[in-house]
């Protein structure tokens, strides 16, 4: 009986984590909750996940840093999510490597990019010419949500 107990502890707690695991996102389907635009391109995508709830999606991570501007300490459990832009793995907004270059389109033209180290960003032709950027300067102050882990 005890195993069983733990059993179901164990799954429990398993599933709580899972909602903070990234969404998979679907281009072309998925809006932004931000300006509603469909997310059509993944090396430019963000996400929110929190306990309980649909994932947010955004199309590119300045979508993502106004959001999180405009909502400060609304959801503390919650993460947010960066696409690499160079190898589109789903990275934690807080650790990410971000940089601006002014001669990048990106869907809303803030002409960000997300990296999940300094070596994906400099091996990523894009990035080129661009200038390092701080996590308050996209996301305000308290930085992005990252949960109730740091």
């Amino acid at each position: 009986m005890k195993s069983l107990r733990w059993f179901g502890l164990c799954l429990a707690l398993a599933s709580c984590g899972s909602d903070l695991a990234p969404a998979e996102l679907v281009e072309g389907r998925d809006l932004c909750a931000s300006c509603r635009m469909p997310v059509s391109d993944r090396r430019f995508a963000a996400q929110i996940t929190a306990p309980g709830e649909l994932p947010l999606f955004f199309d590119e991570t300045g979508c993502l840093g106004e959001f999180v501007k405009g909502r400060q300490g609304k959801a503390p459990a919650a993460i947010a999510w960066v696409a690499d832009h160079r190898t589109r793995v789903w990275v934690r907004a807080d650790r990410a490597v971000y940089t601006r270059v002014p001669t990048l389109q990106t869907p809303m033209n803030h002409r960000l990019l997300a990296h999940e180290t300094a070596a994906s960003r400099d091996a990523d032709p894009d990035s080129r010419g661009g200038r390092p950027v701080a996590l308050p300067e996209i996301f305000g102050p308290q930085g992005p949500p990252h949960g109730s882990e740091s």
